[in-house]
């Protein structure tokens, strides 16, 4: 059993705080350095922030979920949110991507990238884009997503400590 810190939150910018104040908190504990610990603190708002943007929390007693588990030199950050089963174009966007990240040699290429289309945006649009680009280069973090058979999406960012 690897050792993993469960938080659940309700979709509001305030428990989003928390919820990395926690995390920070927890792997501070367990003596990660300040790179790991603020990139997982990052890493934990972006997806919790974007699950409270697409995800469908239609019952009130419905959660976003995040859990970090430490196993062998490994950080895994998983956040789990209700999705609209109609919502194909989210998820579409989401695939599209993460595999264009992928697709570079190395995030930071993805990072400029994305930073001279935010460049060119409007001030009035609303999304730059950038927090999966930024959990992949800032956070050095792989990222992946699954939909289960309930429309929960998991959403993980994987950081391998540089040994």
């Amino acid at each position: 059993m690897h050792p993993t810190l469960h938080l659940s939150v309700r979709p509001r910018w305030e428990e989003i705080d928390a919820a990395r104040e926690e995390a920070v908190a927890y792997l501070r504990q367990h003596d990660y350095g300040d790179a790991v610990v603020n990139a997982a603190g990052m890493i934990v708002c972006e997806l919790a922030e974007n699950a409270t943007k697409y995800g469908a929390f239609a019952e009130p007693h419905q959660r976003i979920h995040i859990a970090l588990t430490r196993r062998d030199g490994t950080l895994i950050i998983e956040v789990k949110s209700p999705v609209d089963a109609g919502d194909d174009e989210n998820l579409r966007r989401l695939d599209r991507t993460v595999q264009w990240i992928r697709g570079f040699q190395n995030p930071f290429e993805a990072y400029l990238e994305r930073l001279k289309e935010v460049s060119g945006q409007s001030l009035e649009s609303r999304e730059s884009g950038l927090g999966l680009v930024r959990i992949a280069y800032e956070g050095q973090s792989a990222l992946d997503f699954f939909l289960d058979e309930h429309d929960v999406l998991a959403v993980s960012a994987v950081h391998r400590s540089q040994s």
